[in-house]
């Protein structure tokens, strides 16, 4: 597993994730499972958030009652999680952050969390507020650690006008099929062309400026949540075609080298796999450090039916 230290912290990382979005259902054996098999693959970095679950809390809960973590054993992982989505609403509130922060750590059963991460952004943010609760949560010990994710570089700049401590993680949406924050940029200039259209304010270039990690969700998905592009031959002919040949070449599974061309990228990266299956865990874990030449990973890149003009 290929690791780096994450630009801002002290943490030592691992390029890839495991998000626990999907274990409310999940028995105590199984979530042991889950994430022993992430360990067993160098994957000691963990992805939550607050409203994952059936009820607020719910997976941080089911994590925390399932694993009950020692002292000690709670330093040998990486625990993030995020705030800021309610039903039917945004809420980035000083109030609203306190308490569900006070309440993941009580439901993760941990007295800090490493990273936390504003989630969708709140058009109603008054950064004042979220610089005033990072503020506590920091002096508290509470968190170590912060973030965002999904924010465009200009929300994250209105933020860091306020916030003291860096912003250290920006948490997208990207996979080969869902690229647009690497297509735009490719296809620039191109009039006529929807690839080019910049649809983030170049949020690739931005954060490699400013040392922001990207983690990358979904590297599975074909776009938003419309299912998986590997083994999809009806959508992806091509794509899956070039992936096989590639996996064969490595000697790896399919979805090593979907993860391999994310991981490959020189902005370094970090993927967060949403699967429940100990086996795809290990399969994807494959990728961390296969390295792709320039020829492979635009090969794949035109594969997911992207131009290079």
């Amino acid at each position: 597993m290929k690791t780096f230290t994450l630009p801002g912290t002290t943490l030592e990382a691992p390029n890839i994730i495991l998000g626990l979005m999907r274990i409310s259902k999940l028995s105590d054996e199984e979530v042991r499972e889950l994430v022993g098999s992430a360990r067993d693959a160098g994957i000691n970095y963990l992805d939550h958030a607050d409203v994952y679950g059936d009820e607020p809390h719910g997976c941080e809960r089911r994590f925390g009652d399932a694993m009950r973590l020692s002292p000690s054993e709670r330093e040998s992982w990486i625990i993030q999680s995020k705030v800021g989505i309610r039903e039917g609403s945004f809420d980035f509130s000083k109030d609203h952050i306190l308490t569900s922060v006070d309440e993941s750590l009580e439901a993760l059963r941990t007295d800090h969390l490493d990273v936390l991460l504003l989630h969708r952004p709140d058009t109603l943010v008054e950064p004042e507020e979220v610089a005033a609760a990072f503020e506590t949560l920091h002096a508290a010990g509470k968190v170590r650690n912060f973030g965002v994710s999904n924010h465009t570089p200009g929300q994250v700049e209105l933020l860091k006008r306020f916030v003291r401590q860096p912003l250290v993680i920006n948490q997208v949406q990207l996979s080969i099929t869902h690229a647009p924050l690497i297509a735009s940029g490719i296809a620039a200039n191109m009039a006529g062309l929807d690839q080019s259209i910049d649809r983030d304010n170049g949020i690739l270039d931005y954060s490699r400026l400013h040392d922001i990690t990207l983690q990358a969700w979904s590297p599975f998905q074909k776009a938003f949540f419309d299912g998986v592009f590997l083994g999809d031959r009806e959508s992806y002919p091509e794509l899956n075609d070039v992936i096989d040949e590639l996996a064969a070449a490595y000697d790896v599974p399919p979805a090593a080298i979907a993860v391999a061309w994310i991981t490959r990228h020189p902005a370094q990266m970090q993927v967060v796999l949403g699967t429940t299956n100990p086996g795809r865990v290990r399969d994807s874990a494959a990728g961390s450090d296969i390295p792709l030449t320039r020829q492979e990973w635009y090969r794949l890149f035109t594969a997911a039916g992207y131009i290079l003009p």
